[in-house]
């Protein structure tokens, strides 16, 4: 048996989430029946660095399984992709050693947000947030700050009393206009994880200060407050984006010499 680690991307527009869930189409439920196929029509566990919700997108998700067959790297990138929708394409395979995890291993991961502040436009509903309105950049470009650095995020966790830990480091935040669309806004985060709804509870709130209706550190209030009901709305999920998974180069350099 070997272990292969993919990198990933998928359109989550027609997605009920990552996870498998009865009777609902998901990302990982059309992974693991391309893998069927290819180990021998063996039930096939896959295990990604984590979930993402229904709506969401992915530019480079990653995910590590266990197959009974011998199959190269390259042969089983191009047997997945023939076997997987067109909304989900597998970009790089590569062997591990059996104790490397595509979650437990993870060091920090990206994600972005994007919003539309100008004309509605219905050929990006699916992929930018459509709020089309002005927002304060310079306000919101003052909050985000306050997200950076270690902290208790329970006050930007959904269904947070099942987590008796919120505690998370946030290593590089940015609020940013696209140049050649300055309507468009990019909310830039990347951390050692995020909780459920976490992203898209900050970029709630972020947008809330962008209307003007509450101040600039008023979200290190809510922050510490570790209070949900004080966040406010949830930013819708078509405008977020996992970007990128970061692994610790040395670990998984050492991984691949053990293959």
């Amino acid at each position: 048996m070997s272990r292969y680690f993919i990198t990933f991307s998928y359109d989550g527009s027609s997605f009920a989430g990552y996870q498998t869930q009865p009777g609902l189409r998901t990302v990982q439920e059309e992974l693991e029946k391309a893998l069927w196929f290819i180990n021998n029509k063996t039930k096939t566990v896959i295990h990604a660095s984590g979930r993402t919700d229904a709506k969401v997108h992915a530019l480079n998700q990653t995910a590590h399984f266990d197959l009974n067959v011998t199959i190269t790297p390259n042969k089983l990138k191009r047997a997945l992709n023939s076997n997987l929708p067109a909304d989900i394409h597998v970009k790089n395979a590569m062997c591990v050693s059996s104790d490397f995890h595509a979650r437990y291993h993870v060091k920090e991961k990206e994600y972005c947000y994007y919003l539309n502040m100008g004309e509605y436009n219905p050929i990006k509903r699916n992929y930018v947030y459509q709020y089309n309105h002005e927002l304060n950049i310079k306000a919101m470009k003052k909050a985000i700050k306050y997200l950076k650095g270690t902290h208790d995020f329970r006050a930007f966790v959904s269904e947070n009393n099942t987590k008796e830990n919120c505690v998370r480091t946030i290593s590089k935040v940015a609020v940013r206009q696209n140049k050649q669309e300055p309507n468009q806004l990019e909310i830039y985060f990347k951390g050692t994880g995020f909780m459920k709804y976490q992203v898209r509870n900050m970029v709630g709130y972020l947008i809330k200060i962008g209307e003007n209706k509450v101040k600039s550190n008023s979200i290190k209030e809510v922050l510490d407050s570790r209070d949900r009901m004080k966040a406010g709305k949830t930013a819708p999920a078509e405008g977020l984006y996992l970007k990128s998974v970061i692994y610790h180069k040395n670990d998984m350099q050492e991984k691949q010499r053990k293959k």
